[in-house]
């Protein structure tokens, strides 16, 4: 990974509202991390474990030997030249789709955020609770200022699940898949080499095809905002 070129890539974010870096890690670096993932206890509760997904949320907090091999040197000069300073982390997931797993993800945009508790706030909801964990859709400044990285410890194409995202899609506010003009939207695969990362504004339309090839992709999803929420409610994955 070139480190000069950091200005391009946060521009192209700025307008298209994704990009792809590849090179952020070696191939010893994937090798680490992949050792700490064979050999974790998936018996938690934040563990999800399927035939065709294993997921884990919270993954930095639940993972916490995984913080300084995620976070190496090209990783913390991304988040300090493309998004600022004042950076931190605000959410984290581990997803394994195996070769078996044939999921078709519809085009969506990241909505929600993970926070401490469910209070009434203005501009605030609708809320979801999943076994304890809040999820609720804040007020659009809150999600325009997020930005999501996606290590790839697989090189993934559209044969094996890669996103496909709609450029420009991030600066149109809400944006409802069914209302998704073709006429004058155009769709963009995001191919990643293993130890690649994408680079998303989660209000960037976004959805993945079938695994047709059989290999599998492995992704660790961080998200990260340098905003503070209001009165009495925290990020629940609030990690600097």
């Amino acid at each position: 990974m070139s480190l000069k070129n950091l200005e391009n890539y946060k521009s192209h974010i700025h307008e298209y509202g994704f990009a792809v870096i590849n090179e952020v890690f070696s191939e010893n670096e994937i090798e680490k991390i992949n050792h700490v993932l064979q050999h974790i206890d998936t018996s938690k509760e934040n563990f999800r474990k399927s035939e065709d997904l294993f997921a884990v949320r919270q993954f930095l907090k639940e993972v916490p030997e995984i913080k300084d091999l995620v976070f190496n040197h090209h990783i913390k000069k991304i988040i300090q030249e493309i998004f600022g300073e004042k950076y931190f982390v605000v959410k984290s997931i581990y997803f394994d789709k195996p070769e078996t797993s044939n999921w078709y993800v519809a085009y969506h945009q990241d909505l929600t955020i993970s926070v401490d508790k469910k209070v009434e706030l203005p501009g605030f909801g609708p809320w979801t609770t999943k076994q304890n964990q809040f999820a609720v859709q804040p007020p659009l400044n809150v999600l325009e200022n997020i930005y999501t990285i996606r290590i790839h410890l697989d090189y993934t194409d559209e044969q094996n699940g890669a996103l496909k995202v709609i450029p420009k899609s991030h600066s149109k506010g809400i944006y409802r898949p069914e209302t998704i003009d073709w006429k004058v939207e155009t769709e963009a695969i995001c191919n990643v080499e293993k130890g690649g990362v994408m680079i998303m504004k989660p209000l960037t339309l976004h959805g993945s095809n079938r695994t047709t090839n059989g290999k599998r992709r492995r992704v660790i999803h961080v998200e990260f905002s340098d905003m503070e929420l209001p009165e009495v409610l925290q990020w629940s994955e609030r990690m600097t």
